[in-house]
């Protein structure tokens, strides 16, 4: 990852929060210690991705939950930059799978919205150590998997075309609409769907939606 490459010294931080008044509230936070400044946001996924990519922050901070893309999967995809930037989570959900599930996308912390007023800015600090900041009783929850063994990764590898329409259809999209949005043909969509169904295991789009919610695509 690049220094902070502001004139002032500052970290250069992007925001990705699809609620402009969550945007605004942290950005107010964020912008009042003098070696931290936003320099963009981001409404989803995929254009914090993009704004990633141009801008080269020095620290992205993702909601989980977002459209297009989730704050999971736009973190895998900036994971996959030359020189990528530090990535921070932050999200209104103390759940187990969302954290494991982030911290395997590279995350640098897990930071929940409830005392982002308390715990936000000492989270971008860390990460800008290459220290881990994750909030307490998420500490006990890695331990508890500590002791109790290694977490097998059962599940069959999907590509990242695949997570994109189990997202759209876990979301309620039609084939049409899916194919719409990522700009491939109706008989594509039907074939990755398809595939899903095979590699997963699975029988219909209920079970998909299911497997969604487990996998922190979709929120429950």
């Amino acid at each position: 990852m690049n220094g902070p490459s502001d004139a002032s010294g500052a970290v250069r931080i992007l925001l990705a929060d699809d609620h402009a008044l969550v945007r605004r509230g942290l950005r107010l936070i964020l912008d009042a210690e003098p070696d931290l400044r936003v320099i963009g946001e981001a409404s989803d996924g995929a254009e914090a991705v993009q704004r990633a990519e141009a801008d080269r922050p020095d620290l992205v901070i993702l909601d989980i939950s977002m459209p297009r893309l989730t704050g999971l999967q736009a973190a895998r995809r900036i994971a996959s930059l030359p020189d990528p930037p530090r990535v921070l989570m932050l999200t209104m959900h103390d759940n187990e799978q969302y954290l494991f599930e982030a911290l395997k996308a590279g995350a640098s912390g897990y930071v929940l919205k409830s005392v982002a007023d308390r715990d936000l800015v000492a989270a971008c600090r860390a990460a800008l150590r290459d220290e881990p900041s994750i909030y307490p009783a998420a500490l006990a929850v890695l331990a508890r998997s500590w002791l109790d063994g290694p977490r097998p990764d059962d599940a069959p590898r999907i590509t990242a075309r695949e997570e994109e329409v189990l997202k759209l259809v876990a979301e309620g999209h039609s084939s049409k609409e899916i194919g719409d949005l990522l700009f491939i043909s109706v008989k594509t969509v039907e074939r990755h769907r398809a595939n899903l169904l095979q590699k997963l295991g699975m029988r219909d789009r209920l079970e998909l939606t299911r497997y969604a919610i487990r996998a922190g695509l979709i929120e429950p």
